[in-house]
């Protein structure tokens, strides 16, 4: 008896799905078709009146929605849902407003704990930053590390960048460490070179920098010169409870701006432990690909474990193994061909031989992981592509999406070779926006053929969405205004050439982030049978000035027909 009902029931689901996920959108008012398969079976929820954008180019306009379970029963119009709703049936009248696919990021860095045990120094002033500094040593333990966040060297109103005599006026007892927002620089005091054995003496570690200037230190270290510091004293720690909670605290943002999936782009043993333990509290409120970075433990232990890229569930999944060959846009240390603007002799920095990314891309292949290297400049780019191109010469099996995480500035070479090889490129999407004064150091003719989403379109090449978050922005709305006008904060433009349409932009942002994880049969569209992940917004991007797309507001996420935000 208990058989017979178990295989009832798996039977009826089958033929619900496949009388309901199958259907094509836009056909539910047919005749004789879609209303006869769906006669009795009521949706959970049924949105209505509403400007869908579906990114479905089958049908890529609808009025209405009807969802079961965690994924879309029926897309079409108010009279071709009609008939699914029941009396339990929740109703989401969208009053005209647009309903697009959740947003995806495909390059973030959600986890950030360091945030609970820091001071945020994303202020105004540098006398701001240093009274924050203060602050945040009255109760740090004598001798222990002073941390901050969130600095950016180029948004203080006194037009200069923090330096060692700051952080020694304002700190001079403790060591401190102060973080670009970026991740790939910082600044240190006096106490901290001490406490780290550093000295005029010592040489430039490879793959990083000690700045000096007229025979001293300027206090910014860079990329690898950043490592022997975490050797040396006491630092906060940051517990299990702590990033849990970091987990929650940006789920729960994110999905205020909607995103419903997101990207942990380096990732670490103790942050998979911390989405999960967000996951079971019923705290994590977006879909996360896990990119294992490759000199974590946690890689060795996946591996060990015989887990590789796509393991895992819709809510968690694990990614591509990520390395990182070169330095920061942002923080003007990426590895190019050419030297930056006013410093002839800086091209930047490598943080990997080719031998090693050739070693680190043969040792996933040979553990079925999918791979990202972070490429920022073209030099970089070339030594990934590299890497790609001898490994897939041995390949007869489906395109594997290796990526180029970042893939910042980009030539012709380049992009045929990126299009041949398959490879998905992640350009920062909210930098054309947001990081206006740094580019002056890369001038308007780099800026061309930096973060080039429009070459990358035209050549064919399914670029993906990426914020890189913290050092980015995440929010989409900024994004998509970014990439459409490529015009800064100060209303000068980057690049005008690598502007696209609002169409464009939107599908990068859904379709072409779900392409870039393998999930585009799952999410990115607003499809019968994907899962239930779209946004309602006050406005449609396509009708207002570009300039005003990042103050549309976000009305309700929905992830997997479970609302995460409501305004």
């Amino acid at each position: 008896m208990g058989d017979k009902s178990a295989m009832t029931m798996i039977t009826r689901r089958k033929l619900f799905h496949s009388a309901t996920a199958a259907l094509p959108l836009g056909m539910l008012g047919a005749p004789g078709a879609a209303h006869a398969k769906l006669t009795g079976v009521h949706a959970d929820i049924v949105v209505t009146h509403g400007n869908l954008l579906t990114m479905d180019t089958a049908a890529p306009k609808a009025e209405a929605m009807a969802i079961t379970g965690h994924h879309i029963q029926a897309v079409g119009s108010n009279d071709d849902v009609a008939n699914l709703i029941g009396p339990k049936t929740k109703v989401i009248d969208a009053a005209g407003m647009t309903v697009a696919p959740g947003f995806i990021d495909g390059h973030s860095h959600p986890v950030v704990p360091e945030h609970a045990v820091s001071a945020n120094v994303n202020l105004p002033r540098i006398a701001d930053v240093k009274e924050a500094l203060r602050r945040q040593a009255a109760k740090t333990p004598p001798g222990h590390w002073v941390r901050g966040v969130m600095y950016d060297d180029t948004k203080f109103v006194d037009n200069r960048p923090l330096n060692l005599q700051d952080l020694d006026e304002a700190v001079p007892d403790h060591p401190v460490f102060v973080w670009h927002r970026g991740g790939h620089t910082g600044v240190i005091n006096s106490k901290a070179f001490e406490v780290a054995g550093i000295t005029l003496d010592t040489p430039d570690p490879v793959g990083g920098k000690y700045y000096r200037e007229n025979g001293a230190f300027t206090g910014k270290v860079a990329e690898l010169a950043i490592d022997p510091l975490y050797e040396h004293g006491t630092w906060p720690v940051i517990d299990r409870e702590v990033r849990q909670d970091s987990v929650r605290v940006a789920s729960t943002r994110m999905a205020s701006y909607g995103l419903t999936s997101t990207t942990d782009a380096w990732g670490e043993g103790a942050n998979l432990l911390a989405l999960q333990d967000a996951r079971a509290a019923g705290q994590l409120h977006f879909r996360v690909s896990f990119m294992p970075y490759g000199q974590d433990p946690v890689y060795q232990s996946l591996k060990d474990a015989g887990i590789y890229s796509g393991f895992g569930d819709d809510m968690l999944r694990i990614g591509a193994v990520k390395y990182a060959a070169d330095g920061s846009a942002s923080e003007r240390t990426m590895r190019m061909s050419t030297p930056y603007l006013g410093r002839p002799d800086d091209y930047g920095i490598l943080t990997m031989t080719q031998e090693a990314i050739d070693a680190a891309v043969d040792d996933a292949v040979a553990h079925r992981f999918r791979i990202g290297i972070h490429s920022n400049g073209d030099i970089a780019i070339d030594m990934a592509l590299n890497a790609y191109e001898r490994v897939l010469r041995k390949n007869s099996g489906r395109n594997p999406r290796y990526r180029l995480e970042h893939c910042s500035l980009i030539n012709p070479g380049l992009l045929e070779r990126i299009k041949k090889t398959g490879s998905i490129p992640f350009p920062f999407y909210t930098y054309a926006y947001f990081h206006g004064n740094k580019w002056t150091e890369y001038g308007e003719e780099k800026m061309e053929h930096m973060f080039a989403h429009r070459s990358f379109l035209d050549y064919g090449i399914p670029v993906a969405p990426a914020s890189d978050y913290p050092p980015g922005p995440f929010e989409p709305m900024m994004a998509i205004q970014s990439m459409v006008t490529r015009q800064d904060t100060h209303g000068r433009v980057w690049g005008p050439g690598q502007r696209i349409s609002v169409s464009e932009a939107m599908r990068i942002c859904t379709v072409h982030g779900a392409y870039a994880s393998f999930e585009e049969n799952t999410k990115g569209s607003l499809t019968a049978g994907k899962l239930a992940d779209f946004v309602i917004l006050d406005k449609d991007p396509h009708s207002v000035d570009p300039h005003s797309i990042i103050d549309i507001k976000v009305v309700r996420t929905v992830m997997g027909g479970r609302t995460t935000y409501e305004a």
